[in-house]
Formats: structure tokens, C-alpha cells, sequence
């Protein structure tokens, strides 16, 4: 079994220990010291290790998750070296396999997207290249997607962000339950049991588009029809693609890959 390095012990890597350990991973675990409370927490209840230095965590790791943020990738790189074809999992969004490679040469290289449901082993897994050692630690951490090129990738981290904004929107709508008179754990369940519903339906059938299936349900003459008439009438999914491409744009401008 090989042995797994953290470097950049955040709110991102801490729920992919906890996941990892949940699927049964029962190798080592080697965390970078720095953000040592957190690191500390993960060594006490998850049996992890932490060592002195980024670099030890390097030297003992077969494969090291890179969890640190963008900006301070320039600086960690000048301070390690991995050994020649180590592998290195970035979690660093915008930053493209020729960067990582640049700043760590020698390494394979990889990237990956997870969310904050790793923990409970429920995350969408984004690896890009495809990687065999990558995909077997990381892929119990959820539903994986392998993509083979970085503009893919770029837009699965679009879609990554999706995960967050959509919190918003559920939140917006217990909040009208709520403004209606519905206790507030009433209108959260009734809020996510119907996102899960929808999710489970569409999962159950892929051979009809996401519109079709609510076209399915928002017949002519029906309560889902009326509300959905509204919202057409006054169409939100301009503001969410303007969204998607301000993300896209800051990815692509931070990976150097837009034009111009």
C-alpha cells in the first residue's frame, strides 16, 4: 500500500483524509506542518502523521496531494524536490499541468477537483490526465470523471463552483418556506429532499436531457407549469452563465491559456 503526503493542510485536504480513511485507505498519511492545529486534529483521530517539513513529507510519500493555494505555489516549489516521477495531485484551481511541471520538474504531474463531500465519500472526482494510481486512491472519494484535456478540466472547475453557488439558491428558496410560515428544518428538508429527488430521476436516466425530464413534469395545465412560465418570464440563467464565464475567464487568464 503506498504511502499518501499532504501538502497544505486546508478545509479541502482535511475532508480528503476523512474520506480517504471512511473507504478504508489504512496506509500512511503524511501531513505538512504548517496550519499545525488542523494537522494536529487529522494526526489524532484519523492516524495520521506529521512531519517537520514539506520536504520530509516529499522524501517519505509515494504520492503527495498538492493542497496548497495558487499564490503560494511559487514559493513551496522553491523550497522541495521530488524525486523523478513522483507523482503530485494538484488541487490548485487555474493551474495548468505545464505550470506543475515547470515548478516541480521531473514529477508526473496530475490535477484534480474534488469538493467538500469527499468526507463522505460523495464527491464528483476530476482527475486529469488519466492516472492509474491517482484514480485508485482518490476515486472511492466519490463519482469519478477522468478527463483526458485541460480545457475540459477548466470547465469541470466551472462546474465545481457551481457546487457552491447552489447552496444560495437553496437557501433562497427554504428562506420563502420560511417567510410562508414553515419551520425552518421542515423547509430545508423539503427543499433538499426535492433537489434529491430530481437528481436521483435524472441519474436514473441519461438517455433524456435535463430538459426533457422537466418538460416531462411541467405539463400544460399544472402548478409546475405556472411557477416555470414565471421564471422563464424573467429568466435567471443569463446571470448564471455571465457567472460561469467570469470563472472561466479568471482560470484561463491565471493558467495563461486565454487569448490574446
Amino acid at each position: 500500500m503506498h504511502s499518501l503526503g499532504i501538502l497544505g493542510v486546508g478545509e479541502l485536504t482535511e475532508k480528503v483524509v476523512i474520506g480517504l480513511r471512511r473507504s478504508g485507505f489504512e496506509g500512511p498519511i503524511l501531513l505538512s506542518p504548517r496550519n499545525a492545529q488542523r494537522a494536529a486534529l487529522l494526526a489524532q483521530e484519523h492516524g495520521c502523521q506529521v512531519l517537520p517539513s514539506n520536504q520530509a513529507v516529499v522524501d517519505q510519500a509515494d504520492l503527495v496531494i498538492l493542497g496548497v493555494r495558487p499564490h503560494s505555489l511559487a514559493e513551496l516549489a522553491d523550497e522541495l524536490h521530488l524525486r523523478p516521477g513522483q507523482r503530485l495531485v494538484s488541487l490548485a484551481a487555474g493551474v495548468n499541468l505545464a505550470q506543475l511541471s515547470t515548478a516541480f520538474p521531473g514529477a508526473l504531474c496530475v490535477r484534480a477537483m474534488l469538493s467538500y463531500a469527499a468526507q463522505y465519500n460523495q464527491s464528483t472526482v476530476v482527475v486529469c490526465p488519466p492516472d492509474a494510481l491517482t484514480t485508485q486512491y482518490l476515486g472511492p472519494l466519490g463519482k469519478l470523471v477522468v478527463l483526458h484535456g485541460e480545457p475540459e478540466f477548466e470547465l469541470a472547475t466551472v462546474a465545481a463552483c457551481m457546487n457552491g453557488w447552489f447552496y444560495f439558491l437553496l437557501h433562497d428558496l427554504q428562506q420563502w418556506l420560511m417567510d410562508k410560515g414553515l419551520p425552518a428544518a421542515e423547509a430545508r428538508a423539503l427543499v433538499l429532499g426535492n433537489l434529491q429527488d430530481c437528481v436521483a430521476s435524472a441519474g436514473q436516466q441519461p438517455a433524456y436531457t435535463l430538459k426533457a425530464l422537466g418538460q416531462a413534469i411541467a405539463t400544460p395545465g399544472t402548478f409546475t407549469a405556472d411557477g416555470l412560465a414565471v421564471l422563464m418570464h424573467q429568466p435567471v440563467s443569463a446571470t448564471w452563465g455571465a457567472a460561469c464565464e467570469v470563472v472561466l475567464d479568471g482560470l484561463l487568464t491565471r493558467s495563461g491559456q486565454a487569448e490574446g
